[in-house]
């Protein structure tokens, strides 16, 4: 691939505040928020009922999968009886992202109007012709891309007026039917009358004309509702612009609506607090990245490894999380983790003084670890905590055992009997599923109970080491917030909450205990001193997705409906399934194993948006997800899922077999191979479940941020070499134990670091001697 643009966003919608009370006695609302790219919805918070200032607490991470205008949150009044009401709305410019990366701010709601709800683009042909009586034809032609669906559908037609001082005339094209990408196949004509004053022989408009003149294009979504049709943006081109060529071709951005130059005083909607993390990363072929990789994958066995390219990012960047994601996420795609981890943890475990403190800080070697639980162990959580945390969520049984909290209807002594039953039955669940324990989970903490064991004399320090990890930084966290674990859809509700940070502080403190005997029983539990490779490395990712979509009927039989259908779609490791509703026998059972191909279905077969395919032997399933960042999630999950089956197809057809042919190729077989390759999709090791060429580009961003800290490190690796006296203050935040072999590699990371630099520079010169201006 070519230098490659992916984009991940990480948002959190903390909490919005001073909410307009309703117009009636009640006054209070029952709000939830929407995060948007334009104007699909992606992802919706639970609804917080009875208050104006909603608490949410909830985080929404995705892989951006199209390009977007806005990044748009909204916030809505759920109505039982009518249509939900939107209150207001905030809308962030995708280039003005950056400016709130990762930082806690308060934006202003502000009103949502139909006239300013646009996205999408227009492409608009214009021409100026000449005719016999000397009179001139302005010809256009439009076709358009991105326009937003609403309430399920997109029938757009566009209207095209000429506006000048004494004229406004207007045409309409025909209504296109369940399209958002409309080829408009119509010509309008507009004839342009000369001034009196005009003596010159070939046509022209003079300019003073051509300045008032403009063309209008406005686009509409056809509704058969009573409301009206509705307005999808429009574009105001100059006439002018046909001054010199006589001819313009170019792609504008839909814009709101123009209202002129009204101030309407805007009332006070209340604001929202966001956290927005937006990154983009450019990725070159994989080749680029060489030199840097090799270094970086040498960690493991470099001595000491203080010395090492992995170890260095640590000590430079700000916060070890920085450097931790994409390290760990780099060896597991290479299958270097557990030895890295094993040299890290041996080097920190080596310098601690206390046995009591081992592993307990913020280190880069517990930050990894952490990293690679949640990479691992998402599985093992699920089958572990997931039906006792439904439970819990469920039954809202009282555990307070606060006196001051106490409510009045409460028991204090049936508090603490429900919360000890919680705590004896999640405890339980953990210390017995050792032979649940991913592979990798158990190879890092059979290392670390070795390397506790060798550097401190007391017995308990083996199973501490472990369990500093297992209870306190993975299963505690899970139960804190079990909606961040993939655990709970939603964060709970308040009272749920306290229940679950009760059990959660119980859980850590039980772990916490070196000779509690069911703690020495999980942390010596037999799989985690031996490697059991024979245990598929599948089940580590998270295979349990369930979720309504829309799917087309397979038609078993000859003459059987081909209609499209809500369904309820579940997916586990052994079969992907839909069902009329939740809860209901399954109406239709695929067994993984007969999945040959997962991918896109192009959107000009049925006219619908975010639509993907499950082939099997003898036809496949067209599926329509709600947005395109679930078709996304789908996609993956389910090509990761199929990826070891041996029947995988190696071609598709990427339009649906409709009225006698593929519409892709146009065979008239239903069984003709496949016209395009497959994707490559996902592997099913967790250990290649990475893009290893992005983790590197992230590392090399870092290496570039911190520049300043890596020559500064170099200067302290001089100055240890040359000076025997006590370390130098300004230095002494770097652990250097080989001054010589740490500035070898130090000088290695910057020449890989610059080299690279001067690869992305050149691309974006090279990028913008060839790009074309003059579309807007």
């Amino acid at each position: 691939r070519g230098w490659e643009a992916l984009e991940p966003c990480e948002c959190k919608l903390c909490e919005a505040k001073n909410i307009p009370p309703y117009p009636g006695p009640n006054k209070m609302r029952d709000c939830y928020c929407t995060v948007n790219l334009d104007q699909e919805e992606v992802f919706r918070t639970k609804i917080v009922e009875k208050s104006l200032c909603p608490f949410y607490g909830e985080d929404f991470y995705c892989e951006i999968p199209r390009s977007f205008r806005h990044l748009s949150f909204y916030i809505f009044d759920r109505d039982v009886f009518r249509r939900d009401s939107s209150i207001g709305k905030v809308a962030v410019k995708k280039e003005n992202l950056q400016k709130y990366h990762g930082k806690d701010t308060w934006f202003q709601l502000q009103p949502v109007s139909a006239d300013s709800e646009v996205q999408g683009k227009v492409h608009v042909e214009l021409r100026l012709s000449e005719v016999i009586t000397d009179n001139g034809i302005v010809c256009i032609k439009l076709a358009c891309q991105g326009l937003p669906i609403v309430n399920g559908q997109c029938d757009p037609y566009a209207a095209v007026s000429l506006l000048g001082p004494t004229r406004s005339e207007a045409k309409k094209t025909k209504v296109k039917r369940k399209t958002n990408n409309p080829q408009f196949d119509e010509v309008f004509y507009f004839e342009v009358t000369r001034p009196p004053s005009y003596t010159r022989r070939h046509f022209d408009v003079e300019e003073e004309d051509v300045d008032k003149m403009a063309l209008r294009v406005d686009l509409w979504n056809a509704s058969n509702l009573k409301f009206g049709d509705e307005f999808l943006g429009e574009v105001r081109i100059p006439l002018k612009v046909l001054a010199h060529s006589g001819l313009h071709d170019a792609w504008y951005f839909l814009q709101p609506r123009d209202n002129g130059s009204k101030s309407e005083k805007l009332d006070d909607l209340g604001s929202l607090r966001l956290n927005i993390v937006y990154t983009e990363d450019h990725v070159f072929p994989s080749e680029s990245y060489s030199p840097l990789r090799d270094l970086l994958l040498r960690s493991a066995r470099m001595e000491p490894v203080s010395a090492s390219a992995a170890h260095i990012l640590g000590e430079v960047c700000r916060e070890k999380q920085e450097a931790a994601i994409p390290l760990v996420r780099l060896f597991l795609h290479y299958g270097e983790i557990v030895p890295f981890l094993s040299a890290i943890a041996q080097a920190e475990v080596n310098r601690t003084q206390d046995p009591n403190t081992i592993f307990r800080g913020n280190s880069l070697t517990s930050k990894c670890i952490d990293e690679t639980m949640k990479l691992a162990g998402m599985h093992y959580l699920q089958v572990t905590l997931k039906p006792i945390i439904d439970e819990i969520c469920a039954d809202h049984k009282p555990c307070e055992i606060d006196p001051v909290k106490l409510k009045e209807s409460e028991n204090l002594e049936t508090n603490r009997e429900n919360l000890r039953q919680y705590v004896d039955r999640i405890f339980t669940v953990i210390t017995k599923s050792g032979v649940s324990c991913p592979t990798v989970m158990c190879d890092i903490f059979s290392s670390l109970r070795e390397s506790a064991a060798k550097r401190f004399q007391d017995p308990d320090v083996r199973y501490t080491a472990v369990s500093s990890f297992i209870f306190l930084r993975f299963f505690a966290p899970a139960i804190l917030s079990p909606n961040l674990f993939q655990l709970r859809p939603h964060h709970p509700d308040p009272s749920t909450s306290r229940t679950l940070t009760l059990i959660s502080k119980t859980i850590q403190t039980l772990g916490s205990l070196s000779k509690s005997k069911s703690v020495s029983h999980l942390a010596s539990h037999p799989s985690l001193s031996r490697s059991q490779k024979t245990r598929s490395e599948v089940t580590l990712a998270s295979l349990v997705l369930t979720r309504f979509m829309i799917k087309r009927a397979q038609g078993r039989n000859r003459f059987g409906m081909k209609n499209f259908k809500k369904r309820w779609f579940r997916l586990t490791n052994h079969e992907f399934t839909y069902h009329k509703s939740k809860g209901e026998n399954a109406l239709c059972s695929i067994p993984i194993e007969n999945i040959l191909a997962v991918e896109r279905l192009e959107e000009e077969s049925f006219k619908m948006k975010n639509m993907f395919q499950v082939i099997q032997p003898e036809r496949a399933l067209y599926i329509q997800a709600n947005n395109c960042v679930e078709a996304r999630d789908w996609i993956d999950i389910l090509t990761k899922v199929s990826q070891c089956n041996r029947k995988r197809l190696s071609t598709y057809h990427p339009s649906a077999y409709l009225n006698g042919h593929w519409l892709c190729c146009k065979l008239s077989s239903d069984t003709a191979p496949g016209c395009t390759p497959c994707t490559a999709g996902l592997p099913a090791n967790i250990q290649l479940d990475v893009d290893g060429d992005r983790e590197t580009e992230r590392i090399f961003s870092l290496f570039s941020t911190y520049m300043a800290k890596l020559v500064k490190m170099q200067e302290a690796c001089g100055s240890k070499s040359v000076y025997d006296g006590p370390e130098q203050e300004e230095y002494s935040s770097f652990i250097i134990d080989d001054p010589q072999e740490t500035y070898k590699t130090l000088k290695q990371i910057v020449s890989a670091v610059q080299t690279l630099e001067q690869e992305h520079a050149q691309y974006k010169r090279d990028k913008f001697r060839k790009t074309k201006y003059g579309s807007q």
